[in-house]
């Protein structure tokens, strides 16, 4: 079962549009075998153009859904959102039934989405080019200098201090995010 974490930014979250969300997000249930003991983090934000966004993540023991979209409609936005679910549940049972297969391995996760859509077609992934550098230690904003500097969305880098691996990427609000291994 779900449990439900509902969160408003700049909008009220009121008991019709908890109601909805819950309906509408409790759909993904049906994919799974068991009893699902997950948190369904929902985001609500409104901006001042009033565009809606909409949030939701499902962590769960073998994968994390999550899926964002933005919209004029919040209730839109939602409905947009399981679809989303629902296609990352696809994706997912199809590798995780492959290498099922591959291996006769133990455990599906989900149960038959044959009631759920379309079928999926298995997605190749396949590797075109491999790359391979040294890592220069150096600060933060050293890195997003280089990362601009090549033109990418995401740089690898060596934290001077930390001498851990670390990652600056570009945010689709146009600043940008950090993200730090152990």
């Amino acid at each position: 079962m779900l449990k439900f974490n509902i969160r408003g930014e700049n909008i009220e979250v009121t008991p019709a549009i908890r109601d909805y969300v819950e309906s509408k997000v409790e759909k993904v249930e049906r994919y799974f075998n068991e009893d699902v003991n997950a948190n369904a983090n929902v985001n609500l934000k409104v901006y001042n153009d009033k565009q809606t966004k909409v949030e939701v993540t499902i962590p769960m023991k073998n994968v994390t859904l999550r899926a964002e979209e933005r919209h004029d409609d919040m209730y839109a936005a939602v409905d947009l959102i399981v679809d989303k679910l629902e296609r990352q549940i696809r994706k997912h049972k199809t590798k995780v039934n492959r290498k099922f297969r591959e291996r006769e391995g133990s455990g599906i996760y989900f149960a038959n989405v044959s009631q759920g859509g379309p079928s999926v077609e298995e997605e190749e992934y396949t590797v075109v080019r491999t790359k391979q550098f040294d890592l220069k230690p150096m600060d933060q904003e050293e890195a997003i200098l280089q990362m601009n500097m090549l033109g990418h969305d995401f740089y690898i880098f060596t934290d001077a201090e930390s001498e851990s691996t670390n990652i600056v990427y570009k945010r689709r609000d146009g600043k940008y995010g950090l993200i730090e291994t152990n």
